[in-house]
């Protein structure tokens, strides 16, 4: 049986993020909303990744967890324009093609979730996927979060302007949902 885990983002995994934004497929990368053009330099990934690892809890400008598959790092969940103790903004990647759309992604985001809650004590927790992507739109539906809007924006640094669904889950909807995540 397959064994999923999630944990805190270490050292060793600013290379494979590293990886997965720079050497990702153009097609896969545009569908989820990605501007290919705006897509920073390897130094840049590295350094900006190093700083969320030195940098204290309550300052974290992003914080990641690191989506394992049998011991082995497959993805990474990420929340970033955080309000400590109040809302972040929520990213869903998981690395390899071929796991991908098979349900994992759902159970990764549910095992995240504690870290983001507790950890930045949010009240709040967003996710803004590209509306024509459908994967994330479904996940987390499925998991919970309540649709809030679907509008026009350029919703993060590497995006193309697209329509996005903003889906919202609050503290109280996580806590009721809790259960569920064991």
């Amino acid at each position: 049986m397959t064994q999923l885990t999630v944990r805190e983002i270490q050292q060793q995994d600013i290379e494979p993020i590293t990886d997965y934004w720079l050497g990702a497929d153009v097609a896969f990368m545009e569908g989820m909303g990605v501007d290919m053009t705006k897509l920073p330099v390897r130094e840049f990934w590295k350094d900006m990744l190093q700083s969320q690892l030195d940098t204290p809890i309550e300052q974290k400008q992003s914080y990641a967890t690191i989506w394992e598959m049998d011991g082995k790092a497959i993805g990474h969940c990420n929340v970033n324009k955080i309000v400590f103790g109040k809302e972040a903004y929520m990213h869903l990647h998981i690395w390899d093609g071929s796991i991908r759309q098979k349900g994992y992604g759902m159970q990764f985001v549910k095992m995240s979730l504690p870290y983001f809650f507790n950890d930045l004590k949010l009240e709040t927790v967003y996710c803004e996927p590209y509306a024509l992507n459908p994967s994330p739109n479904k996940t987390l539906e499925k998991i919970g979060f309540e649709l809030e809007k679907e509008y026009i924006t350029t919703p993060g640094s590497l995006s193309f302007e697209q329509p996005v669904k903003r889906w919202k889950l609050s503290k109280s909807a996580f806590e009721a949902i809790t259960g569920d995540f064991v």
